[in-house]
């Protein structure tokens, strides 16, 4: 079987998720099926929800077994190597930013597959990436990372942004796709390093 470049991407987000999730799930101390379910839901999460906002259903992942087998193995061997995470918050931080860089570009492309405006394929970019993250959080009890002020959701808009202006330079594909994808990730580390953020609104 040959895969394309963006079936590449969508495996890589869907460990990065997967490990990002089962991190959370042990940070909470949960047992085995709870680490299990949330790494399952921040994986699949956006790509469901993006799925059945444009009619691609059944959703891919009932269809094909390979995105559990991919994320349960994922989540047993970073449950195995938690040692080597033990820095959890770090190893949490950098396989969610790997995640909604990767997703981001998958949202966008499946968009543009089907010939959605920019702004819509931006708005699936986004719902992909940071869908997930925002059920993992819930379920761990915590306030989603797209609901604080942090960088977040704007770092996937900002990288929808250049996807459609690399397009419209017609670069090779390729070259988009890695551009868009970095161009999220250093956003997102940029943000947390230099504590970029939005000011919460107050009560006055």
């Amino acid at each position: 079987m040959i895969f394309n470049f963006i079936d590449i991407l969508n495996f890589l987000g869907i460990v990065a998720f997967a490990v990002s999730g089962t991190l959370a799930a042990i940070e909470k101390r949960l047992d085995f099926f709870g680490v299990l379910t949330i790494a399952l839901v921040t994986s699949i999460g956006g790509g469901t929800l993006r799925d059945v906002l444009i009619g691609n259903t059944p959703v891919s992942w009932l269809l094909n077994l390979n995105t559990f087998y991919i994320i349960v193995g994922s989540s047993i061997l970073a449950t195995i190597f938690r040692q080597r995470l033990r820095i959890f918050r770090t190893s949490l931080f950098l396989f969610d930013t790997i995640g909604i860089g990767l997703f981001t570009l998958v949202g966008l492309e499946k968009g543009v597959e089907i010939n959605l405006h920019p702004f819509i394929c931006i708005s699936l970019g986004t719902i992909t990436a940071c869908f997930g993250g925002v059920l993992r959080d819930i379920l761990c009890n915590e306030i989603p990372v797209i609901f604080r002020k942090e960088i977040y959701a704007t770092a996937c808009i900002v990288g929808g942004f250049v996807f459609f202006g690399l397009r419209y330079l017609n670069l090779n594909d390729d070259l988009i796709y890695l551009l868009t994808a970095a161009t999220v990730i250093v956003i997102r580390i940029l943000a947390v390093v230099k504590k970029w953020s939005f000011p919460p609104i107050e009560m006055k």
